[in-house]
């Protein structure tokens, strides 16, 4: 405890801090050099490959996957294409990218899974350069060819090629790129010398990052933050440039004095930091750029590659795994030499108080005497969180439970449920499992995913114990553990179908059921396949829960050869939503009424006839008065219509769908209310007798701030509406009026409480008079 300060390093307001995770366990005669390297975000494996010798082409180097701690998960020896690139996927797939485009893709325990081609064009100009990036789809692979095109995949699981637009003036490789990931969309940011492009599906715009140094001729690295909001650019003059990934904001630029190209280069920032950093490494140099002018320098002393985390950066070398992070807040707030935090007094009050000093009362006193007793708690709690050395994190959770001591209401909550995520931590954290996530990581990852990586490294027992200790609900936790257990040694074991159709009086496992059936699908040709299925009801309704999600064309096959016609026609009805142009989903839909009638299900046929017709109408609508149409359902079509003023085609929808006039009456209410045409509201109203009264116009009128049109409607309310219609438009007398003629005491009591005592007194006293004969009555 004495020593946590010792690897503190300040840079402008915050301070950063270099952690040992592990000694490495791997045996690397040459350390990393000259291989290839990738290691997964939140605590992955790492893969390791040789570069290939072009000079001895028949010598294949080794492919070998390691834990986070070094210890060896699988190796086998590379007899495929040039790799290009490692990376891996948001679920630990291993991704393994040839110099002819083609991806194969490997399960973090070496298993081959599939194959996929980033296209010809790729394949015939080769790769010169790719990235493996995670978006909101999943993840993605950008390339850039020896013709110096973009070629990208945003997610590998749907493959969608995209060529992206060339770079104007390009002669040879950028100088660097990176990929974006905004609004949903996944772009590439391209250096060429001092000019950045931004390449998206249409276009490629050139832009100007503000406030960058004049000194610079030429970007030569960039780096994206882990989150893709923030982007740091370092030129040849040494200067590093942060700011907003869009390039609308600088947040600081730092003079490196190094010019030299690095090796690599990460963001550092943790969550809800207020100080922008990046990480710039060399040969034997790592270098903490900030806000201020000042830099954080270590020396390495062997090869060594970044990756970046969500809060920080992992240094990984051939002997040693460290974590380099800002500094967390309340870590800092507690540990920072003399700091009167609360929670810095609250640690020494319990270190007094296990020396059994008095100062440990007068510590106490002081917390409570600025009423900060259950920050202080809560700070611990928070700081423990932070912590990787269990001893620290007892320490400050024996502080906190020592301060909860002297609170009646703190909620124990916080504290009981930092105790179970920390232990859970430093199980997974162990030299044996190599998983070091730290608790900002587990929070966003989530404990189920953190149960599936247990179970990919087929960890079953402690993955049991900890879907136990944190009480996952039984599906979600040990009988899912124990469902992927059981499969992996049944397939261990090749006893597929004595499972389930040897001895169908047993009742497999979800998962036992369908790896069965994924394995008679590849074993057997595609009739035999479906033919066996029809005698296995419940292998046969597990494989279309399969194929709804996988293989939508084989589940047609499966309801064609069953004369399905009803779950034909829903298959239709789906599919129909998936087209983008307007004839195909039309086509879908009039193959989903044929069905239907087929399947003597009228209803659904005629919902589908008007879906179509409705289609149809708002096709015609976009082509004649180019409002955006398609698509929408009947309600939204008709309030489009009305808020853009084409009343007649609207009132055509109504009465063609034959809408209830109570719904079409409030639809064109709150339209002309929203554009405030009143007049056309007044018309509106006299056109027939309202179906829903006309306290809604007074409301609608009140709720636009018109108490002026909303008068008009309230003599046209019903009796018991009145005294409710007064009182929305501020007429106390008329509502006083309409209360003491229905008698109601209720009422009344409603009136009198909106009267002013001073201003009211004799409409009060009038009321009260009222109210006193109703209640004799």
């Amino acid at each position: 405890m004495a020593f946590v300060t010792a690897n503190w390093n300040p840079l402008g307001d915050a301070f950063y801090r270099k952690i040992e995770l592990y000694e490495m366990g791997w045996n690397l005669k040459d350390g990393l050099r000259d291989c290839l390297v990738a290691a997964a975000p939140y605590g992955g494996p790492i893969a390791l490959l040789k570069a290939h010798n072009r000079c001895s082409p028949s010598a294949r180097p080794q492919l070998e996957i390691f834990s986070s701690s070094g210890l060896p998960l699988a190796s086998f020896p590379w007899k495929s294409g040039v790799v290009k690139q490692l990376g891996w996927t948001v679920s630990d797939d291993l991704l393994c990218v040839q110099e002819d485009g083609t991806v194969l893709v490997y399960d973090l325990l070496g298993g081959f899974k599939r194959h996929f081609s980033m296209g010809n064009e790729v394949s015939q100009s080769q790769v010169l350069e790719t990235k493996i990036f995670h978006s909101p789809y999943g993840t993605g692979v950008a390339i850039l060819t020896g013709a110096l095109r973009f070629t990208l995949a945003t997610n590998i699981d749907d493959i969608k090629l995209r060529r992206l637009p060339e770079v104007p003036g390009l002669q040879g490789a950028p100088s660097c790129w990176a990929v974006l990931t905004q609004d949903r969309q996944s772009k590439v940011l391209v250096a060429n010398g001092s000019h950045l492009f931004v390449l998206d599906n249409t276009a490629c715009t050139p832009v100007t990052p503000p406030g960058l140094s004049p000194q610079a001729s030429s970007i030569v690295h960039m780096c994206v933050s882990f989150s893709y909001k923030y982007l740091a650019l370092l030129t040849d003059s040494g200067h590093v440039w942060m700011g907003t990934s869009n390039l609308k904001e600088k947040l600081s630029e730092v003079d490196t004095k190094i010019k030299a190209p690095p090796k690599q280069m990460a963001w550092c920032r943790r969550p809800k930091s207020q100080q922008p950093s990046a990480v710039v490494m060399w040969d034997g140099l790592l270098l903490v750029v900030g806000e201020c002018k000042e830099t954080i320098q270590y020396h390495l002393d062997d090869d060594s590659i970044l990756v970046p985390e969500l809060d920080g950066v992992r240094i990984i070398s051939g002997t040693h795994h460290e974590l380099l992070q800002e500094v967390p807040g309340a870590c800092e707030e507690i540990f920072k030499i003399a700091s009167m935090a609360p929670g810095a007094l609250l640690l020494e009050a319990h270190k007094e108080y296990e020396k059994e000093s008095q100062k440990a009362d007068e510590y106490l006193r002081e917390i409570k005497e600025q009423s900060l007793l259950s920050e202080a708690v809560r700070q611990c709690v928070e700081a423990a969180g932070h912590e990787h050395e269990p001893e620290t994190q007892k320490t400050l959770l024996r502080a906190a439970s020592f301060g909860k001591c002297f609170l009646s209401n703190f909620p124990p909550e916080q504290f009981v449920s930092m105790c179970r995520d920390l232990r859970v931590l430093n199980a997974v954290r162990d030299y044996t499992v190599g998983i070091p996530l730290s608790h900002t990581q587990f929070k966003q990852m989530t404990i189920q995913v953190l149960i599936d990586r247990l179970v990919y490294r087929k960890l079953y027992p402690l993955a049991i114990e900890v879907c136990r200790y944190l009480k996952t609900p039984e599906y979600q936790g040990v009988s899912r553990v124990l469902k992927y257990w059981a499969c992996y040694k049944v397939c261990k074991k090749k006893n597929y179908i004595l499972i389930i159709f040897v001895q169908p009086y047993c009742m497999p496992s979800c998962m036992l059921v369908y790896t069965v059936v994924m394995y008679l699908k590849n074993e057997l040709n595609r009739g035999d396949f479906f033919m066996m299925l029809r005698n296995q009801p419940v292998a046969l309704s597990l494989y279309k829960q399969f194929c709804k999600h996988q293989e939508q064309d084989t589940l047609k096959d499966l309801f064609n050869q069953d004369d399905d016609h009803e779950e034909l026609g829903n298959f239709y009805v789906k599919a129909s939503y998936k087209e983008q142009r307007l004839e195909a989903r039309i086509a879908h839909l009039q193959s989903a009424v044929d069905e239907y009638y087929k399947a003597k299900n009228e209803f659904s046929a005629k919902t589908t006839e008007d879906e179509m017709r409705l289609l149809r109408f708002q096709r015609k609508l976009e082509e004649e008065k180019g409002e955006q149409l398609v698509g929408f359902s009947l309600h939204d079509t008709m309030t489009t219509l009305l808020s853009v003023g084409l009343h007649k085609h609207a009132e055509q929808l109504y009465k063609d769908f034959r809408v209830p006039d109570k719904r079409f009456w409030w639809l064109r209410l709150k339209a002309l209310a929203e554009k405030e045409d009143w007049e056309e509201l007044e018309k509106f109203s006299k056109s027939k007798k309202s179906p829903i009264g006309y306290l809604p116009f007074v409301e609608v009128c009140i709720k636009h701030h018109n108490k002026y049109e909303a008068r008009k409607y309230v003599s046209k309310v019903t009796l018991e509406q009145k005294v409710k219609a007064h009182l929305a438009v501020g007429d106390v007398e008329g509502a006083a009026e309409a209360a003491i003629e229905r008698r109601n005491e209720s009422e009344i009591g409603t009136v009198l409480s909106r009267c002013s005592a001073t201003t009211d007194h004799l409409l009060v006293e009038r009321l009260n008079r009222a109210k006193a004969t109703v209640a004799k009555k």
